[in-house]
């Protein structure tokens, strides 16, 4: 998954506010190898300013109306929390709802009536958890799974993601990654996110933009734990990580393999 952010204020320094900038890049992901792109407009960085659904909608309708338009055939996910947002990107040509808030009910009947896939996303305002972090964001996302499959929304389309970087110090990160194959376990599909966060960066001393090396082996550890998609800014470089993590722990051959000396 590649990441579009039609936001000025992106933490990667990636952000494309100009529509045509963002619809070339995502353009650019697509062509480097990414199956979907994650398109959103309102930054999530520690200690980034709100904006109100008008000006997400301003940002964010365009560039989604732009990459359908250009790459038809595209899987585009959209990344947003308020239902009306969701409901005019999905009317641009969005595919599957990406919220960082998890699913309060209001978002969660916007995607049972258009009948799409939807990322669920553990977050929280505060990194303090009363129990263990990995029970506690288990629980939070086997619930919420729950609730949307009540709700109507196919178990194979309720997508879990346990929110790296979210709510959470850097040791809260590494015990989640490091126990990536209990979330596996809940049965759904699964989603991780951990380009370019900060914990690499506390780990490796990198600055944002030279993460890719640390991002590579969280990839791979993703990919051998059995997490389906991996939510990358660094398209061509993880796509070769999850190109031979995938020969190794699942099988996978490219087109027109065969084994010679």
């Amino acid at each position: 998954m590649g990441i579009v952010n039609a936001t000025p204020d992106s933490f990667s320094g990636d952000g494309r506010p100009q529509t045509e900038d963002a619809v070339r890049y995502g353009m650019e992901l697509a062509a480097a190898g990414a199956d979907l792109l994650d398109v959103g407009a309102e930054s999530t960085r520690p200690g980034h300013e709100p904006i109100d659904a008008t000006e997400e909608r301003r940002r964010l309708v365009p560039a989604v109306r732009g990459l359908r338009e250009r790459l038809p055939g595209a899987v585009l996910s959209i990344d947003t929390f308020k239902p009306g947002v969701f409901a005019a990107a999905y009317d641009a040509g969005g595919d599957i709802l990406n919220s960082v808030w998890g699913l309060d009910d209001a978002l969660l009947e916007v995607a049972v009536a258009r009948a799409v896939p939807i990322v669920i996303m553990h977050n929280k305002r505060v990194a303090v958890y009363e129990r263990n972090v990995v029970d506690e964001v288990l629980a939070y996302l086997a619930d919420a799974a729950a609730r949307a499959v009540g709700a109507g929304v196919p178990a194979e389309a309720v997508i879990l993601d346990p929110g790296i970087g979210f709510g959470k110090s850097p040791e809260h990160n590494l015990a989640i990654l490091g126990a990536l194959d209990r979330f596996v376990a809940l049965g759904f599909p699964t989603l991780l996110g951990t380009s370019r966060k900060s914990t690499i960066g506390k780990l490796t001393g990198r600055d944002v933009g030279e993460r890719a090396f640390g991002t590579a082996a969280t990839i791979a550890l993703a990919v051998a734990a059995g997490i389906d998609i991996v939510r990358v800014h660094d398209v061509a470089e993880m796509r070769d990580v999850v190109a031979v993590s995938d020969a190794i722990v699942r099988g996978w051959r490219p087109d027109g393999w065969r084994e010679t000396l």
